[in-house]
């Protein structure tokens, strides 16, 4: 079954006036199915062509490359989407103290999250992650870098600091982009992989699955 790209959890004006309509449209119907295009044509007729975008992901990386930074970015892109609301709240006080204890306070989170996106050189992805050791840590991966392929580490949460997330409402300001990226946070979907990666050990509620249901990417427990 071929990779298929999912629909945005909202519709593609929602995130206004954080993120445009066309910024969306842009993002979701050009950028992220050219990568999900690309990976199927690269996988038709061969022994891969039924495996799921996430089994597709791992096994190509460092393998393949132009695969691998095709199926990685087309999952990046999915995770992205739900990391992002029209309906921000706050963290819960569970995972407020999990911020703390691993950055101080929630604004030094915040803060050193946003720094490691604006610093990173040319594009790529800020992550927080689950480490090996049950540890949050703040990973800036360059290009289609994905933690759960390279690290095995969980992912929790994700901005993509790819130029064509940002430039049409942001231009060049990345930092404001970053800064205002909080406002859209999904913090319910951070703490569903929290508690996912509890039970699974290594996995985060996000899971993709292309071929045997035709569903790209869907929630589990959701």
């Amino acid at each position: 079954m071929a990779i298929e790209l999912p629909p945005l959890p909202y519709p593609a004006h929602a995130l206004e006036p954080y993120i445009s309509n066309r910024t969306m449209e842009f993002h979701h119907d050009h950028h992220h199915k050219k990568y999900v295009d690309t990976t199927n044509a690269l996988i038709k007729g061969s022994e891969l062509e039924n495996l799921g975008l996430e089994e597709l992901m791992e096994r190509a990386h460092g393998s393949n490359p132009k695969l691998y930074n095709n199926a990685a970015q087309a999952w990046n892109h999915s995770f992205f989407w739900h990391c992002l609301t029209r309906s921000s709240s706050a963290p819960s006080q569970d995972l407020k103290r999990r911020l703390l204890r691993q950055f101080d306070s929630l604004d030094h989170f915040k803060e050193t999250f946003q720094n490691e996106g604006k610093e990173l050189f040319g594009s790529g992805w800020t992550w927080l992650v689950l480490d090996k050791n049950g540890a949050l840590q703040i990973r800036a991966l360059k290009d289609a870098g994905n933690p759960l392929a390279e690290l095995n580490e969980v992912p929790l949460l994700v901005c993509d600091v790819w130029e064509h997330a940002y430039y049409l409402d942001y231009q060049h300001e990345r930092a404001k982009y970053l800064k205002t990226f909080w406002q859209i946070v999904n913090w319910d979907f951070i703490e569903r992989n929290l508690e996912s990666s509890n039970r699974d050990k290594d996995r985060s509620v996000f899971h993709s699955d292309a071929h045997a249901d035709g569903v790209h990417a869907r929630l589990k427990d959701v």
